[in-house]
């Protein structure tokens, strides 16, 4: 085997190489059924990867938009007979290409010193929203760490239908966080996308607990690291990581609990960023046994109290690509919602199905995403629902884009803020 790829990229051969080319992977992966290009599926990435560990394909331009594409949505794992790990070999594929081409700048200054300092972020965030309200030609020019979306800027804008410039740290000092009859202690970590985007969800999160005699504690946490990670900026992750682990180890609380299903997974997996680091894999898995999503927490609270508002409501299901597959969590929303009296839960067809968000996705990649969002959109109008529940930042600003471009009446929300609106509202 040639030795020219970094030991990194050689350690995923193994992985790559138990792919047996069934082909089982075509049928169910989203990016596939739209390119019918053999590689944009696992078989072809991990083909592509294979071939360059062993000296045969040069990693450039053409092998790049094939590694980028990808969801990392894991239904080629969940379908695979092996369950090649396609999602980790394709990141590792992402992190050669950026050792040996490098990031760009804008990249850099995002991971490296706005993503890992929640204040510098805030001040850009806030830069951004007032952008906005100009049009997005300004907002480009005053945000120079955007250019890297690149033509799909002006597309990108219509995406996030506005943005606030207060932010949930900002508003939490108003919240009463303790609760009259204290049963267990939290420490809420902050996940950047309620926070600078949609901070009535974590308010809702937040009041909720108290609502159910949680003590909530709002971490100093920074980013989880995953968009860095999934770029293939490994270091940048792990430097996020290990802030987020040390404050993990300060916090005082039963629980870590978020309801950003996106970072509960990779906090539950920053193990994997330390494979080479025995201390720190020790101390991330310490960290990651108290790592709890929402609707995990508040299903081992099971029964609910009461409820104050007791409106009949059709309600449906999305389950976020890093909550069903990355975690295995799929029983624990819907037997919330079914316990919840007055609310008809409808099973969704395809409800796992990747509605194309993937972070920045739908920026990056625009008419791939949205081509898997129509077909989201079909599965959400066949439900009837009123309501539209799910936990991930981007699924939920996706999915609301996506009601509006098809003209539907269904309201898209966090299962915190339908759940506060039952539990605690006086209507």
């Amino acid at each position: 085997m040639e030795t020219h790829v970094s030991p990194e990229l050689q350690a995923v051969y193994d992985e790559v190489a138990k792919c047996g080319k069934c082909g089982f992977c075509q049928a169910v992966c989203p990016i596939f059924d739209i390119t019918k290009d053999e590689g944009s599926v696992a078989r072809g990435h991990n083909l592509h990867i294979r071939k360059l560990i062993e000296g045969e394909l040069t990693l450039n331009a053409e092998l790049k938009d094939p590694l980028f594409e990808c969801l990392l949505c894991m239904t080629c794992v969940s379908n695979c007979f092996p369950a090649v790990r396609t999602h980790e070999n394709v990141v590792q594929g992402r992190a050669e290409y950026i050792k040996r081409v490098g990031r760009p700048k804008t990249l850099q200054f995002l991971f490296n010193n706005l993503l890992p300092d929640p204040k510098k972020m805030a001040h850009f965030m806030r830069m951004g929203a007032y952008g906005k309200k100009l049009g997005v030609s300004k907002l480009a020019s005053t945000l120079g760490v955007l250019k890297w979306f690149g033509s799909n800027l002006d597309k990108a804008e219509a995406i996030v239908e506005k943005l606030p410039t207060r932010f949930f740290r900002d508003r939490a000092s108003k919240l009463n966080l303790t609760p009259e009859h204290r049963t267990v202690k939290i420490g809420y970590f902050v996940g950047c996308g309620f926070n600078f985007v949609m901070p009535q969800v974590s308010e809702a999160t937040t009041q909720l607990l108290v609502h159910l005699g949680a003590e909530v504690n709002i971490t100093e946490n920074c980013c989880c690291g995953l968009p860095a990670y999934t770029y293939g900026d490994l270091e940048a992750a792990r430097k996020m990581a290990r802030k987020n682990i040390a404050i993990i180890e300060k916090t005082d609380a039963d629980f870590i609990v978020t309801e950003c299903a996106t970072c509960a997974s990779f906090l539950k997996h920053y193990t994997e960023l330390f494979k080479d680091d025995p201390e720190m894999a020790q101390r991330s898995e310490r960290a990651a046994g108290r790592i709890r999503g929402f609707s995990e927490f508040i299903h081992s609270r099971l029964p609910l109290p009461a409820p104050r508002n007791t409106e009949s409501l059709t309600v449906t299901y999305h389950d976020p690509c890093h909550q069903c597959r990355y975690q295995g969590i799929v029983k624990e929303p819907r037997a919330i919602l079914k316990q919840i009296p007055d609310i008809e839960y409808t099973e969704m067809p395809q409800a796992d199905l990747c509605c194309g968000a993937a972070g920045s996705y739908n920026v990056m990649r625009y008419d791939q995403s949205m081509k898997i969002l129509d077909r989201k959109m079909t599965s959400l109008e066949k439900t009837g629902a009123q309501i539209l529940t799910t936990e991930c930042p981007s699924c939920c600003i996706q999915l609301s884009y996506g009601v509006r471009r098809a003209g539907l009446a269904t309201r898209v929300m966090h299962i915190s803020e339908l759940m506060r609106t039952i539990y605690m509202s006086d209507k």
